[in-house]
């Protein structure tokens, strides 16, 4: 029996065929690309850590760099206490989620060419349009910001997404965790005003207010969980 080619039945069994041959190869192609699509992620957030402590590396180079001066990297709880050793596994924007005890901290420790030793700590919080997220360095006294890196989703160019370059990020160079021996998070604050505290403070994105204040909430939500990690360090 042959199917009228002109028929509703045949058309709707043409559509199912078509959708099924078209689904069936997006999804084996999505699976082939998958692990190149993580190794590319993976490469990504090696170059962001790098960034953090002032290392530039290409990106046929970046494991190699990331192994050269990643030398050790760790899980802590909120006490302080090392739960683990796989800190890249960790996904801090699923952590962030959970109660503060409940919550793995990843931390990346550095060794510079001078041999002097950096803690990298990761944040994640929430901008104007989308996710920000970063890494603070941190000299071995647990409170001495070395480094900076933030980054985004979709902030708005010019303004929030202002939050991504150096001139805002190198702000961060030098402040202190830690002032008369109470911990208190470095804040960003618009500029010309100071903070209501005794806490360091940098400089607000000039029009990018709701991201700037995006930026403090996450390095406090972020880094106050290490708290009894950086007073460890600080006691060493």
């Amino acid at each position: 029996m042959t199917m009228n080619k002109q028929g509703n039945t045949y058309t709707i069994i043409y559509i199912i065929v078509l959708v099924l041959v078209v689904g069936s190869a997006l999804a084996l192609t999505a699976m082939a690309l998958k692990p190149r699509q993580q190794a590319n992620a993976d490469a990504d957030k090696m170059r962001q850590i790098l960034a953090s402590i002032h290392v530039t590396a290409d990106q046929a180079d970046i494991i190699s760099t990331f192994d050269e001066y990643v030398t050790s990297q760790f899980i802590v709880d909120s006490q302080g206490q090392k739960t683990g050793d796989d800190a890249f596994a960790v996904n801090v924007a699923a952590q962030i989620k959970l109660p503060v005890d409940r919550r793995s901290l990843p931390v990346y420790v550095c060794t510079m060419p001078d041999k002097s030793v950096k803690y990298v700590l990761p944040v994640y919080g929430a901008g104007l349009w989308g996710p920000i997220w970063g890494y603070v360095a941190l000299d071995s006294d647990g409170s001495n910001i070395f480094g900076a890196y933030f980054a985004h989703q979709g902030e708005t160019p010019g303004l929030g997404a202002e939050i991504e370059k150096p001139a805002f990020s190198n702000q961060f160079e030098g402040k202190q965790m830690f002032k008369d021996g109470q911990y208190l998070p470095v804040t960003v604050v618009k500029s010309g005003q100071k903070p209501l505290g005794n806490e360091d403070y940098v400089d607000a994105v000039s029009g990018g207010t709701i991201t700037s204040k995006g930026v403090a909430a996450m390095l406090s939500d972020c880094l106050t969980p290490y708290r009894q990690f950086l007073e460890t360090l600080r006691n060493k």
